[in-house]
């Protein structure tokens, strides 16, 4: 009906502005939403991606262990949930400057070129994150018992299955197996 036409565009505008940065805008226009349905899985979703985004793990964290039980299951929150983790791992992952470094000095050498991928990804560089991966992938693919492929299917889970990006990367991978 009407409502539900109305709430799917708010929340598709939610999303864009999230994108596009506007943290602020995209959190009112959640909380909105959750006024109007307070068990809406995606909104509550969006509220954490907006904390993540501007580096408030803190926050996000509780807000994630507070969910109402109704949507405590939904697979919104299991995709915000691996976002937590990556931003989590992003968090400690050092500087891109100096990882890119130790990366060109040596291009084996797969922790530095690992911890370089989830720098990029902390800064937003999701696609540039992605190519580091599937780098250490094609170079070893056993290093550190699969890690590059366990952290995208990880990325795959924060960025959603449906993602470009990771259908995308999904094909690239299949390509190198």
């Amino acid at each position: 009906g009407g409502a539900d036409d109305m709430l799917e565009e708010a929340l598709a505008q939610a999303k864009e502005m999230m994108e596009a940065g506007d943290l602020q805008g995209a959190l009112d226009l959640y909380s909105q939403i959750m006024q109007a349905e307070p068990e809406n899985a995606q909104a509550y979703a969006g509220i954490i991606r907006c904390l993540i985004a501007a580096g408030d793990l803190e926050n996000a964290k509780q807000m994630l262990a507070q969910a109402p039980e109704a949507i405590a299951k939904d697979k919104e929150l299991a995709n915000v949930r691996a976002a937590l983790d990556v931003a989590e791992q992003a968090a400690n992952a050092g500087p891109i400057p100096e990882l890119m470094e130790k990366v060109a000095h040596d291009p084996n050498d797969h922790q530095a070129r690992f911890d370089l991928a989830m720098a990029l990804f902390a800064a937003g560089k999701r696609e540039a994150a992605v190519d580091e991966l599937l780098e250490i992938f094609k170079r070893d693919r056993t290093w550190n018992e699969d890690g590059a492929r366990k952290q995208l299917v990880k990325f795959f889970e924060a960025f959603g299955q449906t993602d470009p990006l990771t259908v995308k990367t999904r094909r690239r991978l299949s390509t190198m197996m």
